[in-house]
């Protein structure tokens, strides 16, 4: 094993979801400088996420639900005018595509 490579410090911390203000001890490399005491009256160091499964909405199941017809809305409001949009507009529909292909 490379000394260098490898870390040399796996322990035990508290990951602690900051969000959803829930704690549970772990094992990990990641270095830290905050301490903490867990319940069991032991002091380890401290990671704080941000997210995790007790804060994020698809485990919660409180997901919001996008308006995305509000988004295509805004989207041609900003970029209704733009060389990307007149392609779209230039081509001929299907419908009359199949009629002069019928008429020829």
């Amino acid at each position: 094993m490379q000394k260098e490579l490898h870390p040399d410090t796996y322990r035990t911390v508290i990951f602690r979801d900051i969000n959803a203000n829930v704690s549970w001890l772990g094992k990990s490399c990641a270095k830290t400088r905050d301490t903490d005491t867990f319940e069991d009256g032991n002091e380890y160091p401290l990671i704080k996420l941000e997210i995790s499964s007790a804060s994020h909405p698809f485990f919660t199941g409180k997901m919001q639900f996008v308006d995305t017809a509000g988004r295509i809305d805004k989207f041609n409001k900003k970029f209704g005018k733009s060389r990307f949009a007149k392609k779209i507009e230039d081509e001929p529909a299907t419908e009359e595509v199949e009629a002069t292909k019928e008429e020829a």
